[in-house]
């Protein structure tokens, strides 16, 4: 980054040096320009004064000035165009000069200007025209460099002073780099302090965000590290149960009444490893960003679909299962929503009392549809109640293994509810009962 940030750095300055180059020699340009036209003028103005030019039929031969005008071609023009005079070629030689744009300006404003470029000798030339009193036109050239031979005579010494600078910039740079990195590199030292404020306000913000995340990060994988210590030891649970009655069983090592009882232990403990594997694989698919299919459905309907075999666990506890409310729809993934009312109703059945009542509810208030779970169970403490959602975790452990439940059915239901965009309410009390509440 910082060598990034030098270059560029660099890159700017040198940019801005030859645009200033450009831009002042373009600048002194056009003022030598102004200057150089200016000052053909005056000469102009000054040579008609002369006693030559003061009419057109002064003999030629009495013009002289090849001694007085070394620098300044002198041209004489009549007021069809000829040639009457000119201090630098033989009049015989010189050409018609009503075409010249000068020419032209002057006859027609009084004075004209025109700047013609010699390919060859890579100079401007300066034409300044000016019509006398008698009609005839007086003009007066000078040449001078042209912008690109300017540039070019002073080129070197440009080069070197480039040079100069852009020397100076990189160790500015590098110098300004190291100091606008330096409040980033220990705000990254000082992530872990919240108390540690950045230099730039700026930042602020930039800061308080990667703590955030970084502190999400380490609870997401101190979450999976233990999820994973869960799950192998939720596992092995089971598996060292059906081991331990399959090698009593393999030898022979007991009675009829035994066996019965071994082979009852080895289906109840194949069914929990099942349930377990199947609910770590719907938290694993639900955490890879499983994005299901919507439909609308009528809640109502769905928990009547569900109510058949939550009926036949429900008696199985002696506990009586009752369903009211309203016909409401949702948009939901109908399997997800079956789920879910499995899921919660289970529970509610699960950590129940003996001939207790589990209430589901589904009807619209306050403009949406709710879901109720109600029991007059064990109940949760209020210590508890915030990590009942999280995955194995249980109120009661020795209640949940004895009644086949995985600790992950609640994890489930809030990955469910968080699909649908759904909010989960809990109330509850130890000894009172439990009630869940889903709005959609």
């Amino acid at each position: 980054m910082k060598k990034k940030i030098n270059k560029q750095l660099t890159g700017i300055a040198i940019l801005a040096i030859v645009a200033t180059v450009i831009g002042i020699t373009g600048i002194y340009y056009h003022l030598f320009q102004q200057q150089v036209q200016g000052d053909l003028a005056i000469s102009t103005r000054i040579l008609s004064l002369a006693p030559y030019f003061q009419s057109s039929k002064t003999p030629i031969e009495e013009i002289d000035l090849f001694s007085q005008e070394k620098t300044l071609r002198v041209t004489w023009i009549a007021e069809d165009g000829t040639v009457l005079y000119d201090n630098d070629v033989s009049k015989e030689k010189m050409p018609n000069h009503l075409n010249r744009p000068e020419i032209q300006e002057a006859f027609e404003k009084g004075e004209g200007k025109s700047v013609r470029h010699s390919e060859t000798l890579n100079k401007n030339t300066f034409y300044y025209a000016l019509l006398l009193e008698n009609g005839t036109v007086l003009r007066v050239a000078t040449d001078a460099k042209s912008l690109w031979s300017v540039f070019l005579s002073v080129a070197p010494v440009i080069a070197v002073i480039m040079c100069g600078i852009v020397g100076v910039c990189v160790v500015l740079s590098h110098f300004l780099t190291k100091q606008l990195l330096k409040p980033i590199e220990m705000m990254a030292l000082n992530i872990e302090n919240a108390e540690y404020e950045s230099p730039y306000n700026e930042l602020e913000p930039f800061s308080e965000m990667l703590r955030v995340q970084r502190t999400e990060i380490l609870s997401a994988a101190k979450a999976r590290q233990d999820f994973t210590a869960n799950v192998s030891h939720e596992l092995k649970t089971p598996l060292t149960s059906i081991l331990g009655y399959a090698e009593l069983l393999e030898n022979g090592m007991e009675v009829e009444e035994q066996r019965i009882h071994f082979c009852q232990e080895i289906h109840k403990n194949a069914e929990r490893l099942l349930a377990l594997i199947n609910d770590i694989l719907r938290l694993s698919e639900m955490d890879q960003g499983y994005a299901p299919e919507f439909e609308n459905l009528d809640l109502y309907e769905a928990v009547c679909e569900c109510m058949e075999g939550l009926q036949v666990n429900a008696r199985q506890r002696q506990i009586m299962l009752a369903l009211g409310g309203e016909h409401c729809t949702i948009r939901g993934n109908r399997f997800m929503i079956k789920e879910l009312i499995e899921n919660l109703v289970q529970n509610a059945i699960r950590y129940n009392n003996p001939e207790g009542k589990v209430m589901i509810t589904v009807e619209k208030r306050e403009d949406r549809t709710i879901l109720m779970v109600k029991d007059n169970g064990i109940g949760i403490p209020a210590s508890e109640q915030q990590r009942i959602f999280e995955r194995f975790y249980r109120v009661d452990k020795s209640r949940s293994k004895a009644t086949g439940g995985t600790g992950l059915g609640l994890a489930i239901v809030k990955h469910i509810v968080e699909i649908h965009d759904a909010k989960l309410e809990l109330d509850s009390a130890p000894g009172v009962g439990t009630t869940i509440t889903v709005w959609f």
